[in-house]
């Protein structure tokens, strides 16, 4: 029997946990992302694998995380979370506690510039206009 529906179950769990007993930064960063504000929809502690995702938008596959001053010692984990989520599509941003507490206009600025579709580069001349040559 495979140990991944359990681990499903209790990472489930854990979410539940975390919604109920969010941090001051969690909660001020959430005041600006929920209900489409920024023009998509976030979830909070959303279990993903393994994984408790902070915020995360579905549609646009993006993370957002707010750390606390324990990821200074865990920056091993994080990279190996953030590579997990890459494999999966995700991009993922990053920001510090205090950074939300004092500067959340800045974060969700940021935020909302992850989530503008990135312009195409120009193609070289000639390429693209239909002209053969």
């Amino acid at each position: 029997m495979s140990n991944k529906p359990r681990l499903r179950e209790n990472t489930q769990a854990f979410a539940r946990t975390l919604r109920k007993q969010p941090t001051d930064a969690e909660t001020a960063l959430w005041s600006g992302l929920r209900g489409r504000q920024l023009g998509v929809k976030f979830r909070r502690q959303f279990p993903f694998g393994p994984y408790v995702l902070d915020f995360v938008s579905l549609e646009a596959k993006l993370v957002v995380e707010v750390d606390g001053g324990q990821h200074a010692e865990r920056i091993a984990e994080d990279h190996a979370r953030t590579t997990h989520l890459a494999q999966h599509g995700f991009r993922t941003l990053r920001y510090w506690n205090d950074d939300v507490l004092t500067k959340r206009s800045e974060c969700l600025e940021d935020i909302l510039r992850h989530l503008q579709p990135h312009p195409s580069p120009p193609l070289p001349a000639g390429e693209g206009t239909g002209a053969r040559s």
